[in-house]
């Protein structure tokens, strides 16, 4: 399952002057499940089941 949109990443990076290869967004999304796994260990951890941005 995918966490991102690739055509997104492809119009950041290129406003950046940036090519993006074709395996970028799948890393991207392997990438966000990490951070969003750890943020919500950490909510968890602190007693609550809301996400917070201070999580991450």
């Amino acid at each position: 399952m995918s966490y991102v949109v690739a055509s997104a990443i492809k119009d950041l990076l290129k406003k950046h002057g940036m090519m993006t290869a074709g395996d970028f967004p799948d890393a991207a999304s392997k990438y966000l499940e990490a951070a969003l796994t750890m943020a919500a260990k950490r909510a968890k951890d602190n007693g609550r089941v809301t996400v917070r941005g201070y999580d991450l």
